[in-house]
Formats: structure tokens, sequence, C-alpha cells
């Protein structure tokens, strides 16, 4: 680094010229040390010197050499996925520097215009990159052009990579190094921004690949279901030797999907309906009847698990639209616990008394056994809260009731037809189907790698609900680690402990396709459960879009402590990184001239010139949003570690040779299905999956005990 306030890298090498003169000087003194005049001892000392001078200015040289050339042209930087550094207390992210007031400053100077033949590719490369496009269809001409077109390093000519940008913005420090994140940080989850097409899922599979061979739970969500992001998990996953721990999820191959039920596992039975409520809309008169939706879904899930049956989409779309056999299966249930003996007499008696015309409006159409049901249990006055909300639902007039719950009407359809269905409502009973069933809990417990398709390109609303109930169930999956840990309970220790935290890394692709109101608590609440999410978007306003609160946007902005951003194309995106960056000094070297004449005849003195070099000291932002609109394919900004700003670039993918990487979709299909066929049933835990039947306060009371 130059010891004067300006540096001046965009210049000409001057620094060859004394290099050249010492060591002519320094092989003359070896060669012909009589030329000197001096002795030979003598002239051999001072041709060491001299070379050692020259040496000296040849890297002074090399370092404007390399740092000019950069400006046009960075060295490629490639690497293999088996390749990726590995540490167990840092993460790598890839090759860069710390940008400091340096930085800023030599950034500045690129812009100078009398330094631009310095940054911008000469007339020669412009010639070459014209003659492409003249010469493509010439005879003879074509094969010059083609010879044009070629990447290789025999071609002087070649075009720049196609990664766009400045690549000033890597230039400016040629000395980098591998930039590397503190994974104690990693709990304060990171956000990483990026437009399309420029390396969010390149350092997703970066970050991806780490976690894998670090042996943490690995959870990636990708909407989309990236063909190559899956093809990278995989890889990593059988390169790690956790295949047999790998679970594939993905709407749009159900054929080879593992199965989730998304509202079979809860803390709190009412997680239920509010995971289904939650997909609802919630403007304006839409309010209403999301909490009747939300209620009538709650009576059906308690009444499901007091029954011992564990609630899935196809039940609660069934109920909905009718709930009488529920009601009627649950009433006979609780009278046979804790019903008179001649209950069913007494029944009977009074559906032989019930006329048609007798009946109100909403009990017409209804049958008998159910209306005698619903008169015996109102006569014994037994209570149940259970009971309760089942009769109020069942007493609703038909016509009425499907007004008030049919704004979730069509998005159990879309949840419960076709193939997924098969998906979200597994059959727990099905022997034949050889797709396994994975839980959350179980799946931690195994230190599990799951990918999440959720094929949202075809479906944006089953998409939403699927993702947003997964988020919901790992909510109350932390929770659980928080009071009991993730270690099986068994005969000898009932109570696990709640002392191990394990490492949950989650990935979160396009996170604005699943943000909702179940992702906020997953980001300020479950850091201590050992989660540490990564979420991945293009715009910051597609999640304020998505959630429809700027506020509640902001919340969630709040609660990422780690922000990569690569090229971005909206100001206010890259204003959540410029905004939080200092504003530092830069210096502007003024050139000033000017000649005077002189008054007095006598002094012999004609006129008086001077030339100065002024230097001026302005106050400028580090970083502007204009420089993340510039920036290259692969290349980003983080701010790490409580404010730290380091410029990355990631290294681009290199897949050739690499054994693990399978060749397409069918290949991982094939060897999913050999994984699925040897899989035992792990998902069958001892630990009760309705031991939260507690809350539901349901059948045994109090006052039924007294009853029965």
């Amino acid at each position: 680094m130059s010891p004067h306030p300006v540096e001046a890298l965009l210049r000409p090498p001057v620094e060859l010229w004394s290099a050249l003169v010492a060591a002519a000087t320094g092989a003359m003194a070896v060669l012909a040390p009589w030329a000197l005049m001096m002795p030979p001892g003598v002239a051999h000392a001072a041709a060491a010197a001299l070379f050692t001078l020259a040496g000296i200015r040849t890297r002074q040289a090399w370092r404007v050499i390399r740092y000019q050339r950069n400006m046009r042209r960075l060295p490629s930087y490639r690497l293999r996925a088996d390749r990726i550094p590995l540490s167990r207390h840092k993460l790598f992210l890839g090759r860069g520097f710390r940008w400091t007031q340096r930085h800023t400053q030599r950034l500045r100077d690129t812009i100078r215009p009398e330094v631009q033949h310095y940054v911008q590719p000469g007339a020669l490369y412009q010639w070459a990159r014209r003659k492409e496009v003249a010469w493509e269809s010439v005879p003879v001409l074509n094969v010059v052009a083609w010879l044009l077109r070629q990447p290789r390093w025999w071609n002087p000519l070649r075009p720049l990579p196609a990664v766009g940008g400045t690549p000033a913005l890597h230039a400016v420090e040629p000395d980098e190094q591998d930039v590397w994140m503190d994974l104690g940080e990693r709990v304060g989850h990171t956000l990483v921004l990026g437009t399309t097409r420029v390396g969010k899922t390149r350092l997703a599979e970066i970050l991806i690949t780490q976690d894998i061979r670090r042996g943490d739970v690995v959870i990636v969500f990708d909407p989309k279901g990236d063909a190559d992001l899956l093809r990278r998990v995989y890889a990593e996953a059988k390169r790690a030797g956790r295949t047999q721990d790998f679970y594939l999820f993905h709407l749009g191959f159900p054929e080879v999907s593992a199965r989730y039920n998304a509202i079979g596992n809860f803390s709190r039975i009412t997680e239920v309906a509010t995971r289904i409520a939650n997909q609802l809309p919630s403007e304006g008169n839409s309010a209403a009847f999301k909490e009747f939706a939300w209620r009538f879904v709650n009576i059906i899930a308690r009444a499901l698990v007091a029954l011992g049956r564990r609630p899935d989409y196809q039940q609660i779309r069934r109920y909905i639209n009718d709930i009488e056999p529920l009601f009627v299966e649950y009433a006979r249930e609780h009278l046979r616990r804790f019903g008179e003996e001649n209950w069913k007499d007494e029944v009977e008696e009074i559906a032989a008394k019930i006329s048609e015309r007798n009946l109100s409006s909403a009990l017409k159409g209804r049958d008998r056994d159910a209306i005698a049901l619903m008169r015996y249990l109102q006569a014994q006055d037994l209570y149940d809260p259970v009971l309760d909300g089942l009769v109020s639902a069942f007493k609703y007039d038909k016509t009425y009731f499907d007004k008030i719950v049919s704004s979730v009407g069509p998005l159990m359809e879309k949840l419960t037809t076709g193939k997924i269905a098969e998906l979200i409502s597994p059959d727990y009973l099905n022997d034949d189907d050889s797709r396994p069933i994975f839980e959350w809990l179980e799946v931690i417990r195994r230190n599990g790698i799951v990918y999440v398709g959720l094929d949202a390109l075809t479906d944006t609303t089953v998409a939403s609900a699927v993702g947003n109930s997964m988020f919901a169930d790992l909510v109350s999956v932390a929770g659980h680690i928080y009071k009991h840990g993730v270690a099986e309970p068994t005969d000898e220790s009932p109570a696990p402990n709640p002392s191990r935290v394990p490492t949950i890394s989650m990935h979160a692709d396009e996170f604005n396709e699943l943000i909702g109101e179940e992702f906020v608590p997953l980001l300020n609440k479950a850091g201590g459960a050992g989660f540490q999410v990564t979420a991945y978007t293009q715009t910051w306003s597609d999640v304020e879009a998505k959630i429809g609160s700027r506020a509640k946007a902001g919340q969630v902005a709040g609660n990422f402590n780690t922000i990569i951003m690569l090229r971005v194309k909206e100001l206010a995106t890259a204003e959540m990184l410029t905004d939080q960056l200092p504003r530092v000094e830069v210096f502007t070297l003024m050139n000033v001239s000017g000649v005077n004449d002189s008054s007095d005849p006598m002094s012999g003195v004609d006129f008086q010139s001077r030339n100065e070099d002024r230097i001026s000291v302005s106050e400028v932002p580090m970083l502007t949003p204009a420089e993340l609109v510039r920036l290259p394919k692969g290349q980003a900004f983080a701010l790490l570690e409580g404010g730290r700003l380091w410029k990355v670039r990631m290294p681009l993918p290199d897949d050739s040779g690499d054994p693990a990487m399978p060749k397409d979709l069918a290949a991982i299909a094939n060897e999913m299905e050999r994984t699925y066929i040897t899989n035992d049933h792990w998902y069958r835990t001892r630990e009760s999956w309705w031991h939260a039947i507690a809350d539901t306060d349901a059948l045994v009371t109090p006052e039924a005990e007294e009853g029965g």
C-alpha cells in the first residue's frame, strides 16, 4: 500500500523502467565489471543490490499490471463440490476481501474519464466482438468468427465471461482470500437477496454442501422445485453416506415422494385449525368467515383426536361438507363410555316419535337417529366441550353452514384432489405403500436430510398451504425441543434430556412464496432450539407484498443478523444494505496551473507560472445502491458478524467427473424407490402423537366421571 494519501494504480507501470535499468546494470557489473570501473568483488556486491532492487521494482510493477488486468477480466474461479473447504467452526462463503475506505477510494478512481482505457476493454477486443456477428454467416470467415468466440487461454481476444456487471467491483482488491463466517452467527439467521439468475441457488448449494458434510439436520424448502438444487442435495447426501436419512418430498413427483401429514402433529389441538385458517384471506369481510372456518375446523379436529384418530386434510374436508357422521360417531362413543345402560333404547324411542313436519328447518333432511341422539344428550345435561361444539354445528341450517365455511371449501378441495392427497393425507395403516411418512421430530432425531419441492409454478395455493403448515409444525417441534430436547423417551428415562440441542439448518429458497404468520416465530423464537434459517428471495418488496404489511415485513427483516446481497434491481432492496454502512472520506486530486504577468519592467521577470496538485477530502457513502445494481453474477456483498462488510464471489460449479452427481431426476427417483423399499417404518414412534389430547378437555370430565 502506498504511504501517500492518493494511491495511483491506474497508470503506466513506470516501475518497469527502473527495474530494467537496475537489472541491466547488475548484469553489466557481473559480466563486465571493468566497464563500471569496479573490482570484481565490489561489482558482484553491487550486482546483488541491483538485482534486489530490480526484483522489488518488478514486483511493484506486476502489482499494477495485475490490478489493471483484473479490471478488465477477473481470473476464473471454479471449484468442485468435493473440494469445497469444510470447517467445524466456520462457514465457507467464497473468495473475497474485507471492504474498507481504501476500496471505496479505488472504486471512485475507476470512474474518472482519463483512466477508462485501463478499465474498459480495448479497441481490438471491441473489433473482435463486432466481427463475431458480422462474419457469422460468411463462408471461410465464419471459422475465424468461431475462433474468436472460443473462451480458451490461447485466444487473446476471447469474450468476457457471461456474468455481466462491472469487474472493477472485485478487482479493487487483487489480494483476495477465503471468506469464512463464524458458525455461531448462523443462529441469528441469514438473508440472501438477489434478482433472477445471479447465483442465489449456487450460494445455496455451497452452504447446503457444507451443512450436509458437517452432519447437521438439513431441511431445504424449494417452492419451484429446482432440478439442479435437488441433484446437488442428493449428491452431497450420497457423498456423505447419508442417503438412508435422505427424504424427498415433492408435490410434482408424487410417485417417488415421501408422505407427510401437514396437520397430523401438534402440541396443542388448536394448531390444526390455525394451520388451515391461516391460508384463508383475512382482508375486509373475509376476516369474519375466516374466524367461523377456524371454529368449525377446530370442532372437527378436537372430535377426531378425542376418538383416537389422527387429523388429516381428507377427514377435515369430509366433515366440513357433512358433520353429521362425526357427530353420530362421537355421540355414540361418549354414551357408550359415560351414558346409562339403556341409552340405546331411549334413543330409539325418541327417534320413533320424531315427525318430519314438526322439525325446524335446520333439522329437516337430517337422519332421525342423529336428531334423537341430539335430543337425548340435551336431556341428559352432560357437559362435554367437544360434544357441545358438535351439537352446535349439527343444529345449524345446512345452507347457512355452507355459507360460513365456504371460504375453506375450495382450499380443502385443492388439497385433497388427485395424487397429492395421498402425500399430505397419508394412510398410516396401508402397508402396500412403501413410501415413508416422515415427521419432523423423527427427522431431527435421525439427523435427517429433507428436500421439500412444493411445485409452486403449478399451483401456488397448494404450495403455500403445505409450506406454511410445515413451518407451523416446525415451530411446534421447536417448542417441544425447548422443553424436552430431542432424545426419545425410554422406559428407564421417560423424560428426555432437554440439554441436547441439535443443529437444524433450514434453507428456504424463494421464501417470499412461503412467508406467512408461521414463519415469523420460526425466526425470532426457534434459534434457541437449534434452528438456523437461511432465506433466499429476489426483492424485499416481494416479502412485503406477500405479508401485506410493511411493519410486519420490517419485523421479519429485523430477525436476520446476516445479509448477503447479490445483484439487485430494486432501490429499496439495495438500501437495506447500504443504509447500514457508515460514510467514509475519499481523496480527490486536483491539478491547478496558472500564469501571472510581471508589472515591474525593471525586475527582469516577464511572467510567473505555477503548477499545483491539491488534495481535497469529501465524505461519501461506503457503498451506494448503484454498485449493487452493477454486481456481476456470482458476486455479492455480505454484512457479517455485526456489520462487517465483505466483498465475496462464489466459485463456479464444476460437476465434471463428479461420481456422486446423478445425471437427472430419473436416476434420483430410481435410487429413492430402492431406498423406500428397504426402509422400515421408523416414523411409527412409541411416543403417542395424541399426547396433546389433554388440551382438548374431551371425553373425560369431572361431571362425566360422576355421571358414569
